[in-house]
This record gives C-alpha cells, structure tokens and sequence, in this order.
C-alpha cells in the first residue's frame, strides 16, 4: 500500500509540474500576443481623405485640428520677390579685350618705352585677367550679393544705359582695378599704371553675364525658407466637385503629419494606453477559449499556432496598408477594400479548430477595421462576411489544392456584397467597382497562394495533424502501407475494418474521426517484422506457435508494438500515430497464452509472472486512442464468433468494453459513460454490416 501511496504521489506531483509549466508558456504567449497588438495598436496610421491632382473631389473635406502646412505658392511668391531685388550684372566682352591686348603689345613694342618691356608685358596679362574677372552691378545687387555671403571682390558699382553700344568705363573703376592689381601680383604701379592708361581711354562692349545672375537667383531663391500657413479646425479645405490643386494636396498632408502628431506616440500615457487596451483584447480572448473552446484553451500547441497566425495577420496587413500609402498612384483609393480576415480565418480553422476561427474572425474584423486607415465600416462588413464564408467552406477541406475553391467561394460571395455598396450610392456600374472586383480577386489569389504555402510550414513547427495530412496518409501507395498489403494482407484487412469502425464511433461522439481511420491503418505496422506469427496472415496453413511456448508466443505477440514504433520513427510518422502503435493495446494481458501458461503450470497461477504477458503499455490517453482499442479488439475477437447477430455482438462488444474498464485501461482517455455507451453501440451498428450474412444461394444444376 506504501508503494503505491507513492507512485499515486508522484503521479500528482508529476501533473502539478506540468501544469505549472503550462501555465507558464500560456503566459509567454499571452505576453507576445499583448505586445505585438500593443505595436500593432499604437503605431496605426492616420487616416485622411486621399484627393489626386487634377479631379474633382468627390466630398467636401473640413480641417480636423489646427495645423500648419507648407504653403507653396507663399513660398514661390516670397522667392520671386527676392529673386527680382537681384539686378543685371555685366561684364567686358572678352573677345575685345584680346584683341585689344594684342594692339597694346605690338604699340609697346615700337613705342620702346622707357620703363622695362617684361614689366609691361607682366602688368598687361595681370590688367588683362582682371578686366576678364571684373562685374558690374547697381548698389542693390551687390548687398544682396554681401546677404549670401557671397564675394564681391570683382565686383563694381556700375549700370551702362544702353549696353548695346560700346562705352567708356568710369575713372573709379579703373583706379580700383590699378589698386587690386597692384596688391594682388605685386608688380611694378608704374607699368601697371602705363597699361591702365592705355586702356581706359578706350570704349568698351559690356554684355551681361547671364550664367552668373542664373546662379546667384538660384541661391537666393534656395535661401527663402518654405512659407508655411496656419488652417483653423473647422475650415474648409476643398469644396465638393472642386478641382484638385497641389494647394490642396499639401493642406491634407499637413493635417496628415498634424494628426500623427498629436497622438504623441513616444509619450509614456499613451504607450501605456496601447498596452491596456492590448493587455484588455488578450484577457477577453482568455475568457472566451476557457469557456468556449477548452480543447484550444488546454493545448500550448493550438494557442501557439492561434497566436502565430494572428500576429502574421497582423504583419501581413501593416505591410500591405504601408505599401497602398506609399505608393505614388494612391492605390488605396483603387483597392478599397483588402481581404486580410479569410487568411486568418482558414488557416486556424484548419489548424486548431471552427471554433476559434469564428473568433478570431469577428476580433480581427473589428481590429482591423478600427486601426488600418481604410474605410472603417465597408471594410468590417467585407472581411466579416468573408472571413465566415471561409470558415463555413473550409469545414471540409480534405486536399491542399481545395484551398484554391475555397478563396474562390470567398470572392464570389464578394460580388454582391460590392453591388449592394455602388447600389446604396445609386450608382449601377462604374469603375471603382470593376476595380474593387479585380482587387478583391487577387486578394484571394495571394490568399490561397500564402494559405498553401504555410500550411506545411506551421504543421511542421507545431507537430500539427490537420486533415489534409491526414488525407495526404491515406494514401494506398504509402510505402508503408503497400507493404502491409502485400506482406501481411491479414493484418491490412483487419486496419481496414478497424479504421472504419473507429472512424464512425469517433464521429458519432464528437471526436476527430479521420484522425481514427487513419491512424488504424498504422497501428499493427510492427507486423511486418513476423507476419507469419498472428492468425490473420496464417490463411488457415500451419500455426508456427504450435512449436513455440507459451512466453515465447507471447513475447512475439507483444514485440510488434515496440518494433511497429520503431519503423514508424524509421519513416518519420507523426508522433500522434506512434502514440495509437504504444497505446492500442494498453497494458492488457495476452490472455490466451497466459492462460496456457497457467494451464501447464497445473492451474497454479502465483508460478506465473502475470508482467510477463501484458503489453508494456501506455493505457490510452485520448478518447481516439480508447477507441481504436475497442475497435481493434471487437474486431479481432468477432472473427471467432460462430454466428453473427445483434445480441451477439452486443454480447461481445460488451464483454470486451468490460474487461478493459475493469483493467483501468479507460482512466486516462476522458472517455465518459454516456460517450463509451455511443461508442458500443456504434461499434455493433457497423460491424453487423462488416460481417452480415448472405442468403445461400441454391446450386445450379
């Protein structure tokens, strides 16, 4: 009694750990959950009417807050004022001044004046490249040259009155040139001031210098700071059926950029708003899986996959609403209303389970609807309606490919919708329409396109058995089962049967009923090691246990639930089927050779070690697994029955049920009384139809 006083504690104990561990990754998933809503929740964009340039606009628009926008054409206004305060600017025409350095040097040298001719000669190119340099310009032009900063070295107060004529250049300009071409080559003032005398006696042609007035605009015009003009909320922006301005443009997205700033997104306040709303959203999802859905409550790998798919959708649609605001078409206008709720809604419907897909239909719908910067209540109603059109036609989605007629259903349940909308306007048919249909279609492409290719990847990360998989193991070309069929066609037979009793009592109780079929045809897998040993292969030859004993029989019989679990490691089976290969035998006693074992023992029963004729279990762990036991034993023990009834095999059935329970073989399964009593009945309903019998035909003479 001390003992198993133990054992039942560290069982106890055993639970509470793992419990405890639950609890803890519930909480790390709710945690995760609560943040990325947080972000998602905090960081939505802003939505204003979107007006494109050169339309009239289809509702009059009114100022939300007061605001602040760059007003463009205040600001080219200001520009060109500034720009018009920068006069003509002139310089000496440069071919002249060659040509009349070239008179000089050939005058000088016949003059043979008396000061030295390289001095002359030095001072000419010096006088020659200043008069290149030197600009002319009025008073007004130069301060404003002085304002940017800019050098007015080569700079002189000079405006010709009619430039289209040769002119005489004033006295001050030439003293100034003499003065800075003396202190910036450093010659001789005397030859400096022969060849100054030369020259100014001289007309000039003067020119204005174009590409110098282009540059110096452009800088002053870069200098004018954007003009910027206040709005008042309540002001009216644009008129409807007004036409479109850039004025216009730059008003809404000034509101835009006004709007976004005041949230104050990096305040304390409203970061912690966003994380209780978020924390809010995840204790009501809590609340309802515990009430509602406590098959996904109770499972860490459905609320992971149920989290995953939530925050890709999240992910997804952030992106997606980034991608139609930033683009230079405003292609929100165009697709008005994205479909992101069927993606969610199949994916977990198929995963974890309808019903909490139905939830996260109506949670996302309204999420979304309230955050993306779209049209809030078009918007709900489509995802909505959609979203629970693809939990209704994925119901019985059985093949990867029938994802496709699903987002196909979506969409045609799209069309009226749409209608309904343009026909709420008074409108029959225009283009926005055509365009919402294309939209809507490609959304559901790239729907069934993403759907398909996470499905394998989530059943892969979460060790997830959906119905497709399931489907994808039934086929007869499994390696696994071809050989069974061909090697042991017994046993192949009997998993026939086995899956489709299983499969109908798993149904008729609620539980998953595909997952049953298709796990019996794997469960006597492990036959294939010694097929020959068990009665079903025999075909009525030789029974090899005629020469072995009793113990050897048995550890033969039992050797196929250990080698069945190694070949199903071997070829990489889900890990929910190795655990039908351990458990649908239980720790029952092979009771026809322990029996025999008794019986040559003299009817002693404490010399037989009764552990050495019991399989080594675990019992049954979950109603599907209970199942298959029952059904693999009733059928198997009515292949003995001489006459096949329905008080028979109720008679059977029950003997077989009875044994097991009186065995503790169901204490772990869940499986009820009101549910083991469907199970029977099933189980007889359709074995009478397996094994009825058939009038006996008269001889033909």
């Amino acid at each position: 009694m001390a003992n198993a006083g133990d054992q039942h504690e560290e069982k106890v104990s055993v639970k509470e750990r793992l419990k405890a561990d639950n609890l803890g990754w519930r909480l790390l998933i709710g945690l995760l959950l609560t943040l990325c809503l947080a972000l998602f929740l905090h960081f939505r964009e802003v939505r204003v009417e979107v007006l494109e340039l050169d339309t009239n606009a289809k509702n009059y628009v009114v100022a939300q807050v007061d605001f602040e926008f760059p007003d463009d054409e205040s600001t080219i206004i200001f520009r060109q004022d500034a720009i018009r305060e920068v006069g003509s600017i002139y310089k000496i025409d440069e071919k002249q001044i060659d040509e009349r350095a070239a008179q000089f040097d050939n005058e000088v040298s016949k003059s043979q004046p008396n000061l030295d001719l390289e001095q002359i000669y030095t001072a000419a190119k010096s006088v020659e490249r200043a008069m290149e340099q030197a600009r002319f310009a009025d008073n007004r032009t130069l301060q404003k040259i002085r304002q940017m900063n800019l050098s007015t070295q080569n700079y002189h107060v000079y405006t010709p009155y009619n430039h289209a004529d040769e002119v005489t250049l004033p006295d001050s300009f030439w003293r100034e040139l003499s003065s800075r071409v003396i202190q910036t080559n450093g010659g001789s003032a005397g030859a400096v001031e022969y060849v100054v005398s030369h020259f100014r006696t001289d007309p000039w042609m003067i020119e204005e210098d174009t590409a110098v007035q282009r540059q110096l605009r452009q800088v002053v015009g870069s200098s004018i700071a954007d003009r910027y003009t206040k709005v008042r909320a309540g002001s009216r922006i644009i008129d409807q059926g007004e036409k479109v301005t850039m004025r216009h443009i730059s008003i809404m997205q000034g509101m835009k950029k006004a709007l976004a700033e005041k949230r104050n997104v990096w305040q304390p306040l409203t970061i912690i708003s966003s994380l209780l709303f978020a924390l809010v959203m995840v204790i009501l999802g809590t609340v309802y899986f515990r009430l509602f859905c406590k098959d996904v409550y109770h499972s860490l790998q459905k609320l992971a996959i149920f989290a995953t798919v939530f925050i890709v959708t999240l992910c997804v649609a952030k992106a997606a609403e980034y991608f139609l605001l930033e683009t230079s078409h405003h292609l929100i206008e165009v697709v008005r209303y994205p479909l992101f709720v069927p993606f969610a809604a199949i994916l977990i419907c198929i995963l974890v389970g309808h019903h909490a897909a139905l939830f996260s239909v109506v949670f996302l719908s309204v999420l979304l609807g309230v955050t993306l910067a779209v049209d809030h209540n078009r918007f709900l109603i489509m995802n909505l309606v959609t979203g629970i059109v693809a939990i209704i036609a994925t119901r019985d989605v059985r093949k990867r490919k029938e994802v496709f007629a699903v987002c196909g259903k979506v969409w045609l349940t799209c069309l009226p919708i749409l209608v309904a909308f343009n026909f709420a306007q008074n409108i029959l048919w225009d283009v926005p329409l055509a365009a919402d249909v294309f939209s809507t279609l490609c959304f559901m492409l790239i729907t069934a396109v993403f759907v398909v290719g996470f499905l394998p990847i989530l059943e892969s990360i979460f060790r997830v058995m959906t119905d497709i998989t399931l489907v994808e193991y039934m086929d007869p070309n499994n390696e696994l089962l071809r050989r069974l069929s061909i090697e042991a066609p017994g046993t192949y037979q009997h998993s026939l049967v086995v899956g489709s009793l299983s499969e109908a009592a798993a149904q008729a109780i609620g539980a998953n009923g595909l997952f049953c079929r298709v796990a019996s045809l794997y469960h006597d897998i492990g036959k294939l090691f010694n097929p020959h040993y068990f009665t079903e292969n025999q075909m009525g030859g030789f029974n090899i246990h005629q020469l072995l004993t009793p113990l050897e029989s048995t550890q033969v019989i039992i050797a196929h639930v250990p080698e069945g679990e190694s070949l199903a490691k071997q070829h990489n089976l889900p890990h929910t089927f190795i655990d039908i290969i351990k458990e649908h035998h239980g720790t029952t006693l092979v009771y026809f050779f322990y029996s025999k074992q008794v019986e040559q023992m003299g009817g002693d029963v404490d010399q037989v070690d009764e552990k050495q004729f019991r399989y080594q279990g675990p019992k049954p762990r979950t109603k599907e697994s209970a199942i298959i036991m029952i059904s693999d034993s009733v059928e198997a023990a009515s292949r003995s029955l001489d006459e096949i009834t329905e008080e028979t095999l109720t008679e059977l059935i029950d003997r077989v049920v009875s044994d097991k329970a009186e065995e503790g073989q169901f204490d772990e399964c869940q499986l009820t009384f009101e549910e083991l009593g469907i199970v029977k009945r099933t189980i007889m309903k359709n074995l009478a139809v397996t094994r009825h019998l058939r009038v006996k035909f008269p001889e033909r003479r």
